[in-house]
């Protein structure tokens, strides 16, 4: 699965290099990242035995453009990934892997159950870690304009792991933006997070199933995972809620959630520890709302996508033997990049500020369709609905 950046390493390039993924500029711009990768440290063995050798993969560029967490309904990406037999295989495989699991939790005071979630999501429990060459993906990421800063250094980190570890090529498969391995490192967090957790010499996070959970919760300890503290959980908001607050830029203390009606699914009141929440509706008010506490901001330093966080979240409570969710995510069209684009662009025109129009709905967005929908007398929840597009007349 495609990681959106969790870890992005600044790397500045010369303002006279310009990479990009077309056919005809692929040989300038492998000479760069060989230049590069000079630079870096890299022995020149390696650089012959590896970039000489990198091929375009232009289906790379097509998967980059057309990212889940992007282009489909949260109702499409949820149930596709909390699957009952996710939640059945990854109860089983607490208890194969009980021992390791619960050393893990007091070592790193990550919980199995999330352990697994990450597990089951990334790779299915480990039964496919991608097959596309790692550095040919890097190396055609990395000709791409769009992020190729962040690309060439990725590049650089799985050409040093290759070289520190003698990793053959054949070995370094993954995702097609180069995340590897159980549980889909980014080169850069294999770099600086992989434990070797069976003792054998090597951080393998594709053939040792110990190294790569050990290497997991390593990576959320250091993203500033909290103990004894859960994700967040599924609420009932009540049917006058006026959708002040949404989102993390707008997270309130648990007691102000509780003083604005929201409850536990059971009915019963939220309980209110000195912790702040964000209300999260990934498909509107029609859908279910969640709050996510602390470490839902972690696991979204692990993937940002909120859709991913709450996906982790409930399979995690649904492996600790929660039960479904207690509003389904309903049936949406998906929300391409273009209609929400022009979605933007409608609300600048009208002077809603929601900035440079890019067809993902971030929280500048969100509020400035909050805005709006509130002067159009809709439902103000953010989410662009079909009442929505039609009062801003976008097809």
């Amino acid at each position: 699965m495609f990681k959106s950046i969790p870890l992005a390493t600044a790397l500045i390039l010369s303002s006279s290099t310009v990479f990009a993924a077309e056919q005809p500029n692929w040989a300038s711009c492998v000479a760069e990242l060989q230049q590069k990768a000079k630079t870096e440290g890299l022995s020149q063995q390696t650089i012959d035995s590896t970039l000489a050798n990198v091929k375009y993969v232009p289906r790379v560029i097509e998967l980059d453009n057309k990212q889940p967490e992007f282009s489909q309904s949260f109702e499409n990406y949820f149930t596709k990934r909390v699957t009952d037999w996710r939640v059945e295989q990854g109860r089983k495989l607490y208890k194969e892997h009980k021992v390791l699991l619960d050393k893990l939790a007091k070592q790193y005071g990550v919980p199995p159950q999330y352990l697994l979630a990450f597990w089951g999501l990334e790779t299915n429990f480990g039964s496919y870690k991608g097959k596309m060459p790692v550095l040919d993906s890097l190396a055609t990421l990395a000709c791409d304009p769009r992020r190729s800063t962040y690309f060439t250094q990725e590049l650089m980190q799985a050409l040093k792991l290759k070289e520190r570890y003698n990793f053959a090529e054949t070995d370094m498969v993954g995702s097609w933006a180069g995340a590897m391995g159980h549980t889909q490192f980014m080169p850069s967090a294999y770099a600086k997070y992989a434990v070797d957790g069976d003792g054998d010499g090597k951080a393998d996070l594709w053939n040792s199933t110990e190294d790569a959970l050990t290497s997991a919760a390593h990576f959320l300890e250091n993203l500033g995972w909290k103990r004894n503290e859960r994700w967040g959980r599924e609420v009932t908001l009540p049917k006058d809620f006026s959708y002040e607050y949404l989102g993390k830029a707008q997270a309130q203390p648990l007691t102000r959630w509780a003083e604005l009606g929201i409850t536990q699914t059971s009915g019963s009141p939220l309980s209110t520890p000195d912790m702040q929440a964000a209300l999260y509706l990934p498909s509107g008010h029609t859908g279910p709302a969640f709050l996510g506490y602390d470490n839902f901001d972690v696991i979204m330093r692990w993937n940002r996508s909120t859709f991913y966080a709450i996906a982790v979240g409930h399979l995690a409570d649904r492996i600790n033997g929660a039960v479904a969710l207690n509003v389904a995510p309903p049936k949406m069209p998906s929300l391409s990049r273009a209609r929400v684009k022009e979605l933007q662009i409608q609300l600048n025109d009208l002077g809603y500020d929601v900035g440079k129009p890019d067809g993902i709905l971030g929280s500048k967005s969100v509020k400035g369709l909050q805005a709006y929908q509130r002067a159009q007398g809709l439902v103000a929840d953010g989410y662009p609905d079909e009442a929505t597009f039609k009062a801003l007349n976008v097809k």
